[in-house]
Formats: C-alpha cells, sequence, structure tokens
C-alpha cells in the first residue's frame, strides 16, 4: 500500500516523466542536535521517528527508479534547525557539478549555505545556476527531518531551474492514509479561493481562545496556495498540502502568541512570546522547549522574525503532534519565526519554526479600513 501512495508522489503530486531525474534526500541525527523531549521515553519515541522516516526515503528512492529517467539518493547530518541551507554535496547533486564548482571558485556556495549572502552575491549565484540549469534535476522529494522549504537552495532549483519541489519534513507513514488522501482538486480550489480573499486585504488581525492576539500589515504582500499539484515547472509545496501563507510586512507585527504545541508534541505548560515591531522580545515559560526557542533566538536577532502567516486548508489532516501536518488541519492558522525571504519578505536566517494554532478569529482590514472576518472561531465565514 505504501508503494502505492509512494508512485502517487512521483506520478500524481509531481507529474515526474520517464525522461526526467529526481533527487530524494534526508537527514541522519547529529551529536550536537538539541533534544527537546522531557524523557529518555520522548527521546527514545523521536529516535524511532527519525528512522523511520529514513526508511521512507530509501523506499521513496527504490520506488522512483521504475518510474523516471534516474534518481539521485543522499543523506546528510542533521542542521539542527528548520530553514538552514542542506551542505554542499546537496547542492552539487541538485545542481550538478559544474554548477557546485563555479559557486566554489567564487567563494559563493559557502556563502550561500552560511546564509551571509548579500544581494550583490545572490545575483552572482543566480548567474551561475542559470547558466547551468540545464544539469539541474527535474524534481526533488524532500524527506529531512528540518525542513528545507526555505533556503535558498529550494528557492534557486525551483524559481531559475524550474525544478518541482515537494518539501516533506518530519513526514509519517500514517499521512498517506490521512493528509495525503485528499481529493486535490478540491483542495486546491478551496486554498486559492482563500488567498483571493486575503490578498484583498491590507492588514490581518488574530485572536484565539488560549489569549493569542497578534496583527500585522501585508501591504505589499500577496499569499500563496499550497495546493499539493505541483505539476507545473518551478512548483513548490508541502506534502501533506493545505495552506494559503503570506509573509507579513516586517516589522509591523505586535501582540502575543500563547504556544500549546511545540513542532511534535503538546506542551507541558504554555509558552508566551511577545511581539513588538515584528520580533519576539520576550519569552516566558518554564517548558523545556521555552529554553531549546532562547537559545536559538538568540543566536542572531533575524531569528526572532515574525516570518510567516498560514491558514490550513486541508480537511483529511488531523493530526496535532506533527507540525507537517497539523499547520495544514482546516480552520487551524500558524505563525513562524524566522526567514521568509524565499516567499516575498526580506529576512535570510538559518531557522523558520511554525507554531500552530487552533480556533483562531481572523479579521481582514482593507484599504479604506473596513473590517471583514474571514474566520470565526475556526470556523470560515
Amino acid at each position: 500500500m505504501i508503494a502505492k501512495d509512494i508512485r502517487n508522489i512521483f506520478s500524481i503530486n509531481l507529474a515526474v516523466k520517464k525522461s526526467e531525474t529526481a533527487f530524494v534526500f534526508t537527514d541522519l541525527p547529529s551529536g550536537k542536535e538539541i533534544l527537546v523531549a522531557d524523557s529518555t521515553l520522548r527521546e527514545e519515541a523521536d529516535r524511532n521517528r527519525r528512522e523511520r522516516l529514513r526508511d521512507i526515503a530509501i523506499l521513496t528512492a527504490e520506488t522512483g527508479k521504475g518510474l523516471c529517467k534516474k534518481v539521485f539518493y543522499h543523506e546528510y547530518t542533521a542542521t539542527g534547525s528548520h530553514g538552514a541551507e542542506p551542505p554542499a554535496e546537496s547542492w552539487g547533486i541538485a545542481f550538478g557539478e559544474k554548477t557546485l564548482k563555479a559557486l566554489k571558485d567564487k567563494k559563493l556556495l559557502s556563502l550561500l549555505i552560511k546564509k551571509k549572502a548579500d544581494n550583490s552575491d545572490i545575483k552572482k549565484a543566480e548567474e551561475i545556476i542559470f547558466r547551468y540549469r540545464k544539469q539541474a534535476v527535474s524534481a526533488v522529494i524532500a524527506l529531512s527531518n528540518y525542513s528545507t522549504s526555505h533556503t535558498r537552495f529550494r528557492d534557486f532549483l525551483t524559481r531559475i531551474c524550474k525544478a518541482r519541489y515537494a518539501s516533506m519534513p518530519l513526514f509519517d507513514a500514517s499521512m498517506f492514509e490521512g493528509a495525503m488522501n485528499v481529493n486535490y482538486k478540491a483542495l486546491a480550489k478551496r486554498t486559492k479561493d482563500i488567498a483571493k480573499i486575503i490578498n484583498k486585504a491590507e492588514a490581518i488581525e488574530i485572536e484565539t481562545p488560549n489569549n493569542t492576539h497578534i496583527s500585522f500589515s501585508k501591504k505589499g504582500r500577496k499569499a500563496e496556495s499550497d495546493t499539493g499539484l505541483l505539476t507545473t515547472p518551478g512548483s513548490f509545496g508541502n506534502l501533506p498540502a493545505g495552506e494559503a501563507y503570506l509573509a507579513p510586512l516586517e516589522g509591523t507585527a505586535n501582540g502575543e502568541l500563547v504556544i500549546e504545541w511545540s513542532p511534535t508534541r503538546p506542551l507541558e505548560s504554555p509558552i508566551t512570546l511577545t511581539v513588538n515591531n515584528g520580533f519576539v522580545e520576550e519569552i516566558n515559560g518554564v517548558e523545556r522547549y521555552a529554553d531549546y526557542l532562547r537559545a536559538k533566538l538568540s543566536e542572531q536577532k533575524e531569528n526572532a522574525n515574525i516570518a510567516e502567516l498560514g491558514i490550513g486548508t486541508n480537511e483529511m489532516a488531523k493530526r496535532p503532534d506533527n507540525i507537517l501536518e497539523s499547520e495544514k488541519i482546516l480552520g487551524t492558522i500558524h505563525i513562524a519565526l524566522g526567514d521568509n525571504s524565499s516567499f516575498g519578505g526580506k529576512v535570510s536566517a538559518p531557522f523558520h519554526q511554525d507554531f500552530v494554532f487552533f480556533r483562531p478569529t481572523v479579521i481582514l482590514i482593507h484599504k479604506d479600513g473596513e473590517k471583514e472576518t474571514l474566520m470565526k472561531d475556526g470556523k470560515f465565514i
């Protein structure tokens, strides 16, 4: 059954042709990773989850061999953060050795991987990648634990090389029967319709029953649709899919976020993030995950940026304990910290972390000041 579901990723979600190449990769736990758990039992469960993810990646690569010209498979040591760039070897496989050599010769690769490249560096890298774009793979299935969605690696592959990219961090086999088992045509229509409504507004206000309240401007920012249909050149999205998302205008977010779920578990007690002028300025909470957030946000200011608002649109998504699926649950919202440079924002950081919020009320504020309720207590109006 799983083999059939994996074939659907190639044939339905990505529409990979017999003449095309695909790249499947995963990451392996590192001794340097910060283990965010409360007990040996939880750490063991996370270790088992990572092993299952690797098994799925291997099976995906093997399944793809009969569906396309060539499948490249790669494992690398985990970066430790969502939004961090994959290592150099991954760049060589994805873009080709000529691209890798040229980026190294111009001393650009290390800057890109460290997310230290300025606009001039990025322009030079884009010129090199465009020159050798035909050497890049046709499709990517990213089954790493840490998300590569918000990376230059992904952005260059989709925007310049026109590869199709399925980002599947934290993926679990149970999702094949749940959030992946969806009517993609209906999901695409719903998601695009919601994005169109959001795009008429200039600002957004959000409240939830757990005392989360935040507002921000979206002036000049466009909401995009994650539909799961990644068949056109340059398509990118999550699998499971189902969200309308945007990058809030930097420096405009204010309020408080009350987090009750980490990316993979319920918290023992809530954590409150105080947001001023676009950045998290204070973290209150005794939960162990609060210490992890303090450590990550202290690494650099950009990690504390309010990076994303997403609205879940997948009626088959149910699990609250896995952020890949929970952020797609119909009627939820999620807010991310850190990098937003790959989807319309201006902040580049080796960190991007989403948090899901339930039963939100979402108010759209239009240019003339008129307010429109998009969602009330988790229900679309």
